[in-house]
């Protein structure tokens, strides 16, 4: 398939951008409908997305950037062409939380609960997201004589984004409906980080080409930080809200 959707007045409009646009579309209507049946102000996730993707977006490329520096410092031109694909969700991850804190610390809004509100739409945004590599035929997995697989340059192999996307959907539905059984603010988000990283744990054990840091893949060394971190945050959380009590 075509990387390259049409063209505008010469400008090449690719399909990565199209869907990754679609994912963050989609995730801001269903962030805006939750936190409308929480209270908060109307237009709260437009304020919030008008920071935050464009910092999530870069935070991505920076984060994909400095593990493959070697690659970029030779080719410095190539470092701003988001259109070529590479962008590390982690990062994007770690920006938002950043900036997700500072707004709700600059519009006085609680944390945990504007986190809670948007987990559902980030894991659905990467749900979608992971379509745009398929287009661009990266984030493949070794090959593989199974049923579903994929052909790249020849070669039957896994369809790790596949895999990823159906994982993040199934994380998706999960958090809509845990939401009615949620015991205190900020256990929406924290599941989300839990489950999403221990299935981008496993599946990147089936990719090839995965950004590395010596012998280790460093989506999984992220992976098994984020699941702890996690965890220790829940039980604090936990204890707030016995104590609380």
């Amino acid at each position: 398939m075509d990387p390259i959707a049409f063209t505008v007045f010469g400008i090449p409009v690719a399909w990565y951008g199209i869907i990754i646009s679609l994912g963050i579309f989609l995730g801001i209507v269903v962030a805006t409908i939750r936190a409308k049946r929480e209270g908060l102000y109307d237009d709260v996730i437009i304020d919030l997305a008008l920071v935050a993707v464009p910092v999530a977006v870069l935070m991505a490329r920076l984060y994909y950037v400095l593990f493959s520096l070697d690659y970029y410092m030779a080719n410095p031109g190539s470092i701003l062409r988001f259109r070529d694909g590479g962008l590390a969700i982690h990062g994007g991850i770690i920006g938002g939380v950043l900036i997700g804190y500072l707004f709700c610390r600059y519009k006085r809004i609680h944390f945990w609960q504007l986190a809670d509100i948007t987990a559902p739409s980030l894991i659905l945004g990467q749900a979608i997201g992971r379509w745009g590599n398929y287009i661009n035929q990266e984030a493949y997995g070794t090959p593989t004589d199974l049923p579903w697989a994929i052909q790249i340059d020849g070669v039957m192999v896994h369809p790790t984004f596949l895999y990823e996307s159906l994982w993040n959907f199934i994380v998706f539905f999960g958090l809509l409906y845990y939401t009615k059984k949620r015991k205190y603010k900020g256990q929406i988000f924290l599941l989300y980080l839990i489950l999403y990283s221990i299935g981008r744990f496993f599946i990147e054990g089936l990719r090839i080409d995965s950004l590395m840091i010596g012998p280790l893949r460093i989506a999984q060394v992220i992976s098994i930080g984020i699941v702890i971190g996690a965890i220790i945050v829940m039980k604090i959380l936990e204890g707030m809200k016995k104590n609380a009590n």
